[in-house]
């Protein structure tokens, strides 16, 4: 159980809550925003000084039924519950991240030639891609492993403004620390996953101000603008599948509009995989 992070993620959820949503009577102006702890613990049925001890990191093993409670009380969506069990130390899924591509992905990706195609695992290492992916991103096989990581890529590269717009950029960034956030209650011992952490924490003061809103929330198909300097804009659909069997894995495909622009810059990138 990690008190520490259960502790802050009950406080960012308190503070978004308002009397309102959760049909309480206002009782008028107030210091801080959100729900009053004594509100939340009303809500969820439990007595004060036990909410109290969780918010300030001391509280006990809280139970499923206490867990479920505080869910419905702090209003919280599916990734939100999830994410508040694990950090509670009632993981739903492996503790242990892992980096082995299946055969059948490898394959796959292999197959998809003229749709970029990669493999992340949940600290956004980079494990396996097609050639095609490898030239939309920047050409992938000639980075060194820190630098194939995309967490690192967003918030540090310094040529990311050339690849992604600003408002395409801080979307994407967004959604990766909140995608991040959920990898990081998952696998709250994976050294690799809580070294990034520490690393871009101490770098990125962007990656530090989203990780402090404790979002969680997972990956899914997005719409990306990317600017490639040999085919120009392409305006890609990032679709985002966990591998079967294997949810610290995902597949990564980046596809468009049948007979768009985009469509035939992708075509575009292919034939100069071939002739490279």
């Amino acid at each position: 159980m990690n008190h520490d992070e259960l502790a802050e993620f009950l406080r960012s959820r308190r503070a978004r809550v308002t009397v309102r949503d959760v049909g309480l009577p206002d009782a008028g102006r107030r210091r801080t925003p959100g729900l009053r702890r004594q509100e939340v613990a009303q809500l969820a049925g439990m007595s004060i000084d036990y909410y109290i001890r969780l918010e300030q990191a001391r509280g006990p093993h809280p139970s499923r039924q206490v867990l479920n409670a505080l869910a419905r009380a702090l209003m919280l969506d599916q990734d939100e519950r999830a994410h508040l069990f694990r950090l509670a130390g009632q993981p739903l899924e492996p503790v242990r991240i892992r980096t082995d591509v299946p055969d059948s992905v490898m394959h796959l990706i292999a197959f998809l030639e003229e749709v970029p195609a990669f493999v992340l695992d949940a600290k956004y290492d980079m494990l396996a891609w097609n050639p095609v992916a490898g030239l939309l991103l920047g050409d992938l096989d000639a980075r060194p492993p820190e630098q194939l990581n995309v967490i690192r890529w967003v918030f540090m590269a310094p040529d990311i403004a050339e690849h992604l717009g600003d408002e395409e950029k801080g979307r994407f960034a967004r959604a990766s620390v909140a995608d991040l956030r959920m990898a990081a209650g998952r696998y709250p011992d994976d050294a690799g996953l809580q070294a990034l952490v520490t690393e871009m924490l101490a770098l990125s003061p962007e990656f530090a101000r989203l990780w402090a809103e404790h979002e969680v929330r997972p990956r899914r198909e997005q719409r990306k603008i990317i600017t490639h300097p040999r085919v120009g804009r392409i305006e890609a659909i990032c679709q985002v599948m966990p591998v079967p069997d294997r949810d610290d894995l995902r597949l990564v495909l980046y596809t468009a509009e049948p007979g768009s622009r985009s469509h035939q810059a992708l075509r575009e990138l292919r034939q100069l995989t071939l002739s490279s």
